[in-house]
Formats: structure tokens, sequence, C-alpha cells
């Protein structure tokens, strides 16, 4: 749905849950301290900066949003992206590599981090709802259902300006995809990996980009992949009863209707321990007793 809230992250080496309580869950690398979320209160939405994994891309950072519209961030700061005091009633935040948008009450965008590539050229921007950050590029989601990029355009990944009637947006390594109010998804982007291969779904309920791969929830509980499953991040057949999903650089993330978690990919960095974490809110339940206090 549009704006809705986020229980569940992928990061390139470490993942993220939300607590019905409010609180944070994190498993995985923490080099730069982006796992340490332990005394976050009155979390409302979880987002892990994403990267597509390379040598030069170990460490990320964590955001998420409060109750109050308020936003926290920790883990790598080379470039600003955690340096957001001062942001004010936000709605919807997201991460990339090395920057971190925010959508504010009134529909414009804050932007923070690495500008390089001009991913953070979002000042212009009216009328957003929600947002997602690539490796170099950003994506919004308008209040009309269409879509706006920016940034690094070299494989068509912002080439988003004649969709319509989308309900959510996400943006990989190289590719971009959405997701319409018919339940089929779009995507543009690099194609050589097979991630943009999305035109047969139907009736999804949701769907995210890793670095190199898709993946969706549709309407069944059942789990759809596409795109490069070198680590068996594309591994999803069995799973059913799940209700969101998550994909990092290279593993993936479900999260079931009970509230468990199931991992599969890349577990190098321990960002697939998850089986362990108590069960988290599930998407569209009400937010913690006092979050607004």
């Amino acid at each position: 749905m549009p704006g809705a809230q986020i229980v569940l992250a992928a990061g390139p080496r470490h993942s993220l849950g939300l607590r019905p309580d409010g609180m944070v869950l994190a498993s995985g690398s923490n080099t730069a301290g982006e796992c340490e979320v332990d005394k976050w209160r009155q979390v409302i939405s979880v987002a892990a900066g994403n990267v597509h994994t390379a040598r030069n891309t170990g460490k990320s950072h964590t955001v998420v949003l409060r109750a109050d519209g308020t936003v926290l961030a920790t883990g790598l700061n080379s470039d600003g992206q955690c340096a957001l005091e001062h942001w004010r009633d936000v709605t919807f935040v997201a991460a990339g590599w090395r920057r971190t948008l925010g959508v504010r009450a009134d529909g414009t965008v804050y932007a923070a981090g690495r500008t390089a590539e001009g991913a953070c050229e979002v000042h212009s921007w009216q009328q957003i709802i929600a947002v997602a950050c690539g490796d170099w590029h950003s994506v919004g989601l308008r209040a009309d259902g269409t879509a706006v990029a920016t940034g690094n355009d070299r494989r068509g990944q912002c080439a988003v300006e004649r969709w319509e009637e989308l309900i959510a947006i996400s943006a990989g390594y190289l590719h971009t995809v959405g997701l319409r109010t018919d339940g089929r998804v779009v995507a543009v982007g690099d194609r050589s990996y097979g991630a943009c291969a999305v035109a047969e779904w139907e009736e999804m309920l949701a769907v995210d980009a890793g670095s190199y791969h898709t993946v969706g929830v549709n309407a069944a509980g059942t789990v759809l992949a596409v795109g490069d499953n070198s680590y068996g991040q594309c591994e999803v057949g069995r799973w059913q009863n799940v209700v969101a999903v998550a994909a990092g650089s290279t593993h993936t993330l479900a999260l079931c209707a009970d509230g468990t978690v199931r991992s599969t990919g890349n577990n190098a960095e321990a960002q697939g321990e998850v089986a362990h974490w108590p069960p988290l809110r599930i998407p569209g339940t009400a937010e913690p007793p006092g979050s607004r206090l």
C-alpha cells in the first residue's frame, strides 16, 4: 500500500526486523556499527543501506523512522548519510549506498549523503508518498501512482516516467521494479541477470529488488524470485504463508504470517541468522502502545 511502513529489511551484509513493541532486531555484519540498534524505541519502519556486494562496499548503515516523525541512523557515515537529527515530520525512509532519503508529510523529500551520481537531487520532487534507493539511483512514488527517478541511468534504471497505477516501488543495483494496483509488476534497467523478468507475475502483494535479483510475494502467500542465484538467494519456492519479503545484495528474507522470519542466500556475515528472532510485527498492525507519546 502507498506509504506502508517497512518491518523487514536486508542490506548487503546485515538484516533488520521490527518487533511489535517498536524495538529493532539486527543480524549480520557490524563493522560500521550498522547493527547497533538495541537502544532504539518507538520505531515504525526500518531501512538498510542498499549496495551491491563488492570489496569496497563492505560497510553499510541502518535507518529507522520513529512514531513521532523523527529519524535515527547508525553505521557508515562517510558522506553524512547518518546526519539526520534535524529531519522532522517524516513519513517514509529509504537507504542506499552512502545516502538516505526521507519523505516529509507535505510530500517533499529530504536527502543526505553521497551526491556524486545525482541520486540526492530530489529537492524538486512533490506529492511523494514513498521512496526507494538503489546503489546510485533514487526513485519516488507519487500520490497519483506515477514515479520519478534520478541518479545514474546507464542501464535505463531511471526510465520510470511512463509507469502508472503504482502502489509500491523498489530499486536494486542497476534495475527498478514497481508494483501496480492490478497486482502486476513492471521493471526497467539491466536485464543481463534476469532480475527484470517479472512480466508474468500476477496477484502480487509486495516486491523488493536486490542487487541482481527481484523477490515478490503473492496473494496466496507464496514467494517468487528471479535473477542471479549464485548464493541461493532465489531458492524461495517452498516458502508459504508469507506476508512480506526483503531482498539484500545476495540474500533474501521473508516474514511469515506468524511473525517468524525465513532466510536464504549468502550467510557469510550471519545476515541470515534470523530464525532465532522473536516474532516481528505484521505489516498493517497497530503501532506499539504509547508510541505517539
